[in-house]
């Protein structure tokens, strides 16, 4: 997708560079494709409160699939890409690398 373009996220955003009430301070600026239902929602537990079906982890095998959203550019990122860098390759934005410790809620190890 390029950047500019208008993708829906779902959950209780805050923000429209996809920041939630869960997660709000200036790098938490993403948003992820969940694998059970193929909807972007800022956050796990926006995903737990507003879906009506657990949520489930990327298999290691669909890390090349674009699962992650800037909401600073709208740019869609790969999962190995997003797990790679701190901030979006197309606009710089910096990404909240403390994602990471919650990353098993999204992909599988």
């Amino acid at each position: 997708m390029s950047g500019g373009d208008t993708v829906r996220v779902l959950g209780k955003t805050v923000d429209d560079e996809t920041r939630c009430v869960h997660y709000a301070t200036a790098l938490d600026v993403i948003a992820i494709r969940f694998a059970c239902c193929g909807e972007y929602y800022p956050c796990h537990l926006c995903h737990a409160e507003c879906a009506d079906h657990p949520a489930e982890q990327w298999p290691r095998e669909q890390r090349d699939r674009e699962a992650i959203l800037c909401g600073v550019c709208s740019t869609e990122l790969t999962i190995d890409r997003y797990l790679e860098v701190d901030a979006c390759p197309n606009c710089d934005a910096r990404f909240n690398p403390g994602c990471r410790l919650h990353s098993a809620y999204y992909f599988q190890p």
